[in-house]
């Protein structure tokens, strides 16, 4: 016998990132640091952190770790 779930998982749908946005999440996730990040993408480190910081405002997320946390559910 299957049972229906009694409650249903409506989380809003994230925030749409821009694709420098994800590129900079990606980065950041697999470990590198902002100058690495900042290296690899053609950047400066304070564009790497504007990008993190609109990335934290969109998502309402604090942490780097958070951040990482989201970044690795989405398979980034």
């Amino acid at each position: 016998m299957r049972f229906a779930p009694t409650t249903l998982h409506t989380e809003a749908p994230a925030p749409a990132l821009a694709p420098r946005e994800l590129e900079t999440l990606r980065h950041i996730a697999s470990g590198c640091t902002y100058l690495q990040a900042a290296r690899q993408m053609g950047l400066s480190k304070h564009t790497v952190d504007t990008y993190l910081r609109r990335i934290r405002a969109k998502l309402n997320i604090n942490s780097t770790a958070e951040l990482t946390r989201w970044a690795i559910s989405l398979g980034l």
